[in-house]
């Protein structure tokens, strides 16, 4: 039983990012009717918002140490981060300590202006263009983000650690007579990304401007006939996508240290997710993500990996040719999504 539970959390784990990444893909389809290829790298742009963050609070200068010296006897030269000149040693390393929760702050702005200028400057010159056109376009802005990112960061992944009071590993299920040792940061990132989903489901089924969108989802020409500019709001809800992306990437870092590819590692896998939940379905992303992402993880056990060699590699595949080919328009799919 611990080991099950413990597959199923780690399913989670791994579910919880193709979920949100499904979640925003599927945002942008819905809204705009865009297959947007480039969703990956905004997940990339995310997780190195933590990584750009956490630079400029390690940014220092140098002093002349008045105890320290090296073995001739010369003072050494001591690195001091301004913001522990500027707050104190013990706030500033505080500050330091939590860059990546703080990051979720410093990185929304920023995610939600890429978005915009992506859907205004590009996307929406593609609207009514074929779905092949838009992946050609989105697939080859995602390249070039990926080595603009290579570019400033460098090929090799960057560690950004978690706050080291949320570093350490959770007992769990002791009162059941279960034990169950988990990183506890990885248990944040699942309970981080419910909260994001149950948001952006809050958002779009209890406001008034989710209710618009909704609209607008099922039929944009009679919305706007209504004088709303539906096209403005649609523009909000691809920055809004961009940045549940983002802030996906964000929580990611500690889990998988950022790298200028992590964006292509999950774009593949998570357009399969959206494909078995069903296109333009929000409820079916979310689903398919953590469906997958479990099998996923029973499938990386030793047992399986023996048992089936390369089975951890294919499995989402599999489950999605077994999937389409019983429910041709996924699990939870509209009639004449896609179908044209």
């Amino acid at each position: 039983m611990d080991a099950i539970l413990l597959q199923v959390l780690n399913g989670l784990d791994k579910g919880s990012a193709y979920a949100l990444i499904a979640l925003g893909l599927t945002l942008i389809f819905g809204t705009l009717g865009v297959v947007n290829f480039a969703h990956g790298a905004l997940f990339m742009i995310g997780a190195f918002c933590s990584v750009t963050l956490q630079r400029i609070l390690n940014a220092s200068f140098e002093t002349i140490s008045e105890t320290e010296k090296d073995f001739l006897g010369n003072p050494l030269k001591v690195k001091t981060p301004y913001v522990e000149s500027w707050f104190g040693p013990e706030v500033g390393a505080s500050i330091i300590d939590w860059s990546v929760p703080l990051a979720i702050l410093f990185a929304i702005p920023i995610m939600i202006a890429i978005g915009f200028i992506m859907e205004r400057g590009l996307i929406k010159h593609f609207y009514k263009r074929p779905h092949a056109d838009q992946i050609l376009v989105t697939f080859g802005l995602a390249i070039v983000l990926q080595e603009v990112i290579k570019a400033f960061f460098g090929a090799n992944p960057i560690q950004t650690p978690a706050p080291d009071a949320l570093s350490g590993v959770a007992q769990l299920g002791e009162g059941l007579g279960l034990q169950i040792a988990y990183p506890i940061w990885r248990l944040i990132y699942i309970a981080f990304a419910l909260l994001i989903i149950g948001g952006v489901f809050a958002f779009l089924q209890f406001t008034t401007f989710g209710m618009v969108v909704r609209a607008g989802m099922a039929d944009r020409e009679t919305v706007g006939l209504l004088g709303i500019d539906i096209d403005k709001r649609f523009t909000t809800m691809f920055g809004l996508a961009a940045a549940v992306a983002g802030l996906a990437g964000v929580m990611y870092g500690p889990i998988n240290a950022p790298n200028y590819h992590m964006g292509m590692d999950f774009l593949v896998l998570s357009f399969v997710v959206v494909v078995v939940g069903g296109m333009g379905s929000l409820p079916g992303a979310v689903l398919a993500g953590f469906i997958l992402g479990i099998l996923e993880a029973f499938a990386s056990t030793t047992w399986a990996t023996t048992t089936i060699p390369g089975i951890n590699q294919i499995i989402i595949y599999l489950v999605a040719i077994i999937v389409l080919l019983t429910r041709p328009r996924g699990l939870m799919g509209k009639k004449g999504v896609m179908e044209d």
